[in-house]
């Protein structure tokens, strides 16, 4: 999946669900499948969890093109490069890190940096970068997203860090084309199927209320 098509996907369901933690590839895959089954297609493994590169190469092949699988906290280019050559459909980041952006963007994958400021995300955009991950956005809030986005709508926010369906809804509203979803959807690897199905059954709903103005 090229940096256009991971792009495409990740703004048309508005959702990137992130496992940190205990998700190696016997857990990732039956919360993935819960997810799946609700509509939400974009996963994110992380760099400082249980056995992660070989988790998303596990959704890769259990999926194939029916899913965008990607890697997050990746904090570095020898980690980035090991998430390429393992097939990321994706890299994200929290932090801006020009030699990063450049090692993923080489291989015409999706690179999303983690910004804070104008400053980070004029840099990050100048350097062609689609889609930008401001972080950690839902401790900082609506409002500051909100007055951050004012000036800069011509670019492609991602909003991760503290967010729940609430804030996710109010941040799609703000014009955010997706949210980055952690704990609050996924838990911590001992969920039931139960309470992921709710929990993804409340967040779809709250992006289709979103983008239909109904936040």
């Amino acid at each position: 999946m090229d940096s256009e098509e991971a792009l495409e996907v990740i703004t048309a369901g508005g959702i990137v669900a992130g496992m940190r933690g205990a998700f190696p590839p016997e857990v990732a895959l039956p919360v993935s499948q819960v997810l799946m089954n609700e509509g939400i297609n974009v996963f994110e493994l992380m760099m400082n969890s249980e056995s992660p590169i070989a988790a998303m190469q596990a959704l890769k092949a259990e999926y194939g093109a029916e899913a965008c699988v990607g890697m997050g906290t990746v904090l570095d280019t020898e980690s980035a490069r090991a998430a390429l050559d393992a097939g990321a459909d994706f890299v994200v980041s929290p932090a801006f890190q020009p030699t990063v952006v450049e090692a993923v963007m080489e291989r015409d994958v999706l690179m999303g940096p983690g910004v804070a400021t104008p400053s980070e995300a004029v840099a990050a955009w100048s350097m062609g970068v689609k889609l930008l991950k401001v972080f950690p956005i839902g401790a900082l809030g609506i409002d500051y997203f909100e007055a951050m986005f004012g000036p800069l709508n011509h670019m492609s926010f991602m909003c991760n860090g503290a967010m729940n369906d609430q804030n996710a809804r109010a941040f799609l509203g703000a014009g955010a084309v997706a949210c980055g979803m952690g704990g609050w959807l996924v838990g911590d690897g001992t969920w039931s199927k139960s309470r992921l199905r709710s929990r993804a059954r409340i967040l779809v709903n709250a992006v289709r209320s979103a983008r239909s103005g109904g936040v």
